[in-house]
């Protein structure tokens, strides 16, 4: 599975919403957040528009049976909209903490932190 999240965070660090969708599950169930791949592939084009250079770097991976957690730390620069905010310009950098599981290669499910950290550098 280590193998797995590296390719799954080179995929995010690319932006390669096709190869995104290949490694989550259709049906994938998110925590406080809209259900399904097409769901989580339009947040991450919105984030991924608004903050262009933005990259993932694994801290520390924890995995158990089918499931994973990981934290890690995500930066970019705010050049386009995002949730509603024009783009400041600035660069932020946040922690990111997140739990896994996966079925067949595929993630069925997701919890963790939400983007308040980052919404709060962006207004700060």
């Amino acid at each position: 599975m280590h193998e797995w999240f590296a390719e799954y965070l080179e995929a995010c660090n690319r932006h390669d919403l096709d190869a995104l969708r290949s490694m989550i599950d259709p049906a994938v169930r998110r925590a406080h957040r809209p259900g399904g791949v097409d769901a989580w592939l339009s947040d991450l084009a919105e984030l991924y528009a608004a903050f262009p250079d933005w990259r993932v770097r694994r801290i520390q991976l924890v995995v158990e049976e089918d499931r994973i957690a990981a934290h890690m730390r995500a930066s970019g620069t705010h050049t386009g909209r995002y949730r509603g905010v024009a783009p400041t310009g600035r660069h932020v950098n946040v922690a990111e903490f997140a739990f896994y599981r996966l079925v067949n290669g595929r993630i069925t499910e997701l919890s963790g932190s939400e983007d308040a950290e980052l919404r709060a550098q962006l207004s700060a």
